[in-house]
């Protein structure tokens, strides 16, 4: 048996009602108005023509614009906007004081009366900005679409976190994406993946991996128009304006707060986390109910996916939203057919010439000596130099940023690219493990001792149901207290083992170049 229909919501006609009785009103002006055009509109509305008569009465006595009286309703007051906006959107709770302090008038309107006038008066951004403040009231905005576009007018980037934990060299970490959308087609030209939070080298390499077409990247790509960015300190580096005003491109920087003008990007974000990272193991936005009684993830380490297997997931994802994911907006093609439906030509640049936009410049010229190039402390070395130190050649050194083991120079007069050096002193891995295990032991140990620290120095008082005097709890008797004081002052460093002895002593006053100071009661001078 087949369910009944729900009732259509009531239509609201006030409008089409004072159109229709202004008609009937101007053809009574000019004498034309019968009986049929008066059945005709009750019949419309369900009501007599005595009815319909009346309205035009309404009409006449309002210059000719039917205006109904309507309904009374119950309006709030300044007193109760202010104690909405104390109360922040909690209309029971400001009833309850309004009522308290007689505010409401006499008699007093009800409850129910009063929601409903908050329902009716306030719309709902403005009652959630009362109840979550300006970022939740910005979730009730409309916003426009952009007009559409051609491929390479504008690319939108942006950094997501995963919403998964991936085993890092036995560690627990959630990786970052940093990737470029392009505006019109939806493609996602490139990307790039770390374990931690980018910075400006993750934006270099998914700069180079976007701009780049074919071999080992992606067939779309080239040099775009203008690029939107938020206002991320990456994005804003001196070395990224560099990098995309040598493309030609123009780096468009957003207001703050502003997600939906960049809307595409954010919408990858978005499907990102609900089309892959649900369905991955070491999901951090499970429900309650999964979690064990603490509210910890039940996921172990060895359930995790390493690290290189989330990158070849990703970078899967990435190839299934480019070629096998419709979009409505695309009128239901991929991005890769709608990025093929596309003849705009393409801007590419060659790789070795992107390469160099993509590196930050060190400074000053370096010399190439028997030892290498100097630079941070350590030595770059390349099968090149032979033959060329101890001649005074200098070369510019330019770099991927927080990659310090290879370096590439350039001639310091011409500017030609001579080729890559390394660090000549690199740690090996183990070194490298002992080091990374060494420092991750001792911020481990201080940060037990701080949060020690700060759980003795912070004051527990005891629970009360009555109004009380606040009674401290973690309190130590006279002789424990005093215990412990000798103990921090022992440990407090003393003055003179705290003194720099690479201070010069001061030199002592001399007669004539220093003036004395004059005595309290000088005396009287004598007179003449």
């Amino acid at each position: 048996m087949m369910a009944a229909r729900p009732d259509p919501p009531p239509k609201d006609v006030t409008t089409l009602r004072q159109r229709a009785v202004n008609r009937l009103y101007h053809r009574q002006q000019q004498r034309q108005l019968t009986t049929t055009d008066l059945k005709a509109v009750g019949g419309v509305f369900g009501v007599t023509t005595r009815t319909v008569r009346r309205w035009i009465d309404n009409a006449a006595a309002h210059q000719g614009t039917y205006t109904p009286k309507g309904r009374p309703h119950f309006t709030l007051t300044a007193a109760m906007h202010d104690a909405l906006v104390r109360w922040c959107g909690n209309a029971a709770a400001a009833y309850r004081e309004l009522h308290r302090e007689k505010e409401l008038g006499t008699p007093p309107t009800s409850p129910a009366t009063f929601h409903r006038a908050v329902q009716r008066e306030l719309s709902p951004g403005q009652r959630t900005a009362l109840r979550q403040g300006e970022k939740g009231r910005r979730h009730h905005d409309v916003h426009r679409q952009r007009p559409a576009s051609f491929r390479n007018e504008a690319w939108e980037t942006d950094h997501v976190e995963a919403s998964v934990w991936v085993n890092l060299d036995g560690q627990r970490c959630k990786p970052w994406i940093t990737w470029f959308v392009d505006h019109a087609t939806c493609v996602i030209p490139g990307a790039a993946i770390t374990p931690h939070r980018p910075s400006t080298d993750a934006v270099f390499a998914a700069v180079r991996d976007a701009v780049l077409t074919g071999a080992d990247h992606r067939p779309f790509g080239g040099v775009p128009k203008l690029v939107r960015v938020d206002r991320g300190r990456e994005f804003l580096s001196d070395a990224v304006d560099n990098a995309f005003k040598a493309f030609g491109t123009h780096l468009v920087v957003l207001p703050p707060y502003t997600p939906h003008l960049k809307g595409t990007v954010e919408s990858v974000n978005a499907a990102v986390k609900h089309t892959l990272f649900k369905g991955m193991p070491g999901y951090t936005h499970a429900p309650t109910s999964i979690r064990d009684k603490r509210g910890r993830s039940p996921w172990k380490l060895d359930d995790l996916v390493d690290y290189q297997t989330f990158i070849t997931i990703v970078l899967d994802w990435i190839d299934w939203w480019n070629n096998d994911h419709t979009i409505a907006r695309l009128h239901r093609r991929t991005p890769a057919q709608a990025w093929a439906g596309d003849l705009t030509p393409i801007d590419t640049l060659d790789a070795e010439t992107l390469h160099t936009y993509t590196l930050l410049r060190s400074g000053a010229p370096l010399t190439i000596t028997s030892k290498g190039v100097r630079f941070h402390d350590s030595y770059y070395i390349a099968d090149w130099m032979h033959g060329h130190a101890g001649a005074g050649e200098q070369v510019h050194l330019r770099h991927a940023p927080h990659h310090y083991h290879r370096v590439e120079l350039y001639d310091a007069r011409t500017g030609t690219y001579r080729g890559p050096a390394f660090r000549s002193d690199e740690m090996t891995d183990t070194e490298a493990r002992a080091l990374e295990t060494s420092r991750r032991r001792e911020a481990e140990h201080y940060a037990t001792k701080l949060t020690r620290a700060r759980r003795n120095t912070s004051a527990r008082y005891a629970a009360t149901s009555t109004p009380a005097q606040p009674q401290r709890l973690n309190r130590l008797s006279a002789p424990q207290a005093a215990d412990e004081i000798r103990t921090h002052e022992t440990r407090q460093p003393d003055a003179a083992s705290e003194a720099r002895p690479d201070l010069l002593p001061r030199p002592r006053p001399t007669a004539g170049h220093w003036t004395n100071p004059l005595p309290d009661n000088p005396p009287a001078s004598e007179t003449t």
